[in-house]
Order: C-alpha cells, then sequence, then structure tokens
C-alpha cells in the first residue's frame, strides 16, 4: 500500500530552515519529492518503510520505450525524524543528482544502521517495487549516501553489485566489508582528511588498494572539512556525479 504527499527540494539549508521553507511555501520548488510508505509483509522486522521519491517532470512525455535512471540516497545518522530521508534528498542529495534527469528515492532508514540485515532486504525490496512502477534502466542504478549512508553505500554496493551500476561514497567507511568485494562497479569516494568523526585512513586505503588492482575507483580527498560541514562536499558531489554519468556513457558503447 503507498501513500504520498509532495515535499519541494530546495537547495542546501539547515533542517529547520527546510521544514520553514515546505510549510511556509514562500520558494517555489526546484523538483518535487513525494512522501511514500510503503508495506512489507516480506521484511516483517520492519513491516513499513517510509521513502520520499522524486520522478523527472518530464517522465510522462519521455518518447516511447525511453528507460529513466534510478538513484537510491542513503541519509546520515542524526535525528530520525519521520521523513529523514526526503528532508535529506531535498538537503543536501538533490541538486548535485538533478542533471541524471533520474528518479530518486530517499528511504528513511527502517533499522539502526543501513548495514543492518533487515534494512538490507526492505531497501531491496523497495528498489523492486520503484522499478516495477517505474520504466527504469537497470544498466544505470547508482546508491549514494553520506556518513552512515556513505558505508551503507560501500555495504550496498558489495553485497548488489548485479542491481547497482555505480556508488559514490561520502565521509563514510567499507568497515567490515571484504576488500575483495568491493569496487566491482564503477565507485567514486570522497572523504575529508580532516573528519571528526568518521576516520579518513580506511577510506582512503581500501580506495587506493582497490585502484592498484585495477578496480573501476576513484577517490577524491577534500581538505579542511569537518564532518558536519556537508555543503561543503557538494563540488566534489557534483564532479562525481559527472564522473558516474561519463562510465555510464562508456559502458553502453
Amino acid at each position: 500500500m503507498n501513500k504520498s504527499t509532495a515535499w519541494p527540494a530546495v537547495p542546501a539549508l539547515s533542517l529547520l530552515a527546510l521544514f520553514a521553507l515546505i510549510t511556509l511555501m514562500a520558494t517555489p520548488a526546484e523538483a518535487i519529492i513525494r512522501q511514500r510508505t510503503l508495506q512489507l509483509p516480506q521484511v516483517p522486522a520492519v513491516g513499513t518503510i517510509r521513502y520520499g521519491i522524486s520522478v523527472p517532470d518530464n517522465y510522462d512525455s519521455r518518447p516511447s520505450g525511453q528507460l529513466v535512471p534510478l538513484v537510491l540516497t542513503l541519509h546520515p545518522g542524526g535525528e530520525r525524524m519521520p521523513g529523514y530521508g526526503a528532508n535529506y534528498l531535498a538537503q543536501f542529495f538533490m541538486t548535485p543528482l538533478t542533471p541524471l534527469n533520474a528518479i530518486v528515492i530517499a528511504p528513511d532508514c527502517p533499522t539502526r544502521a543501513w548495514t543492518d540485515a533487515d534494512a538490507d532486504r526492505a531497501v531491496m525490496a523497495l528498489l523492486e517495487h520503484v522499478m516495477s512502477e517505474y520504466a527504469v534502466d537497470r544498466r544505470r542504478i547508482l546508491v549514494v549516501g553520506y556518513s552512515l549512508g556513505g558505508r551503507g553505500t560501500w555495504f550496498m554496493s558489495s553485497r548488489h553489485a548485479d542491481v547497482f551500476t555505480a556508488a559514490i561514497a561520502i565521509a563514510g567507511s567499507p568497515e567490515g566489508q571484504p576488500l575483495d568485494s568491493l569496487g566491482r562497479i564503477p565507485t567514486y569516494v570522497i572523504h575529508s582528511g580532516t573528519d571528526e568523526i568518521v576516520p579518513f585512513g580506511p577510506d582512503q586505503q581500501a580506495s587506493q588498494e582497490l585502484e592498484k588492482s585495477g578496480r573501476p575507483v576513484t577517490f577524491e580527498a577534500v581538505t579542511g572539512r569537518g564532518h558536519f560541514d556537508t555543503a561543503s562536499y557538494l563540488p566534489a558531489f557534483t564532479r562525481a556525479v559527472v564522473w558516474v554519468t561519463g562510465r555510464w556513457a562508456g559502458a553502453s558503447r
């Protein structure tokens, strides 16, 4: 069962400012993020997952048979208010992703962490549901996450390289994932050398080892950025999206 409401997407803002804009509708929307819930009887420990979804404005007018990319965004930790995934999509992920003209989904993490087995099953069930509803190009499915979501991105891409075709991990860590399972799909890794929460070293070391072994991995170190200075990661994130687009174009030839 699906229920939906509409949320406008705006440039990077604090969550309080974002809520104010949503409430007052003082600024025209750049995109529409609809808030939905999906019942998951196949994952009884979760039951229902809440998620935001943004569909390109031109989706209904696309040429017959034309498929569109799909992006899964994984929010960081912090306060888990209902709709956190949709809010973080509006606050951080949406603007760099806009050039992809993709369907973007942003679930609320249904358990403690994206790396939990029940969260994994719930998110993959959500993906399959969305792909059954929309004309998705299965050659262009991206997973991207920040912090807790960055770790989730490493996790999802390592376990579901048959589904995802690119990954962008920001300020996360591949902690606990076997090296030979990582970087099997094009993966762009972003981390700050001055991250005071998630150690820089594991991301850098794993990325460098994967690059040396010929895996399609690129590591970008940003400097002078704290873990919570999210807006400062947007330029690197934008470059990562361009890089993914290039990898997809090369793979389609």
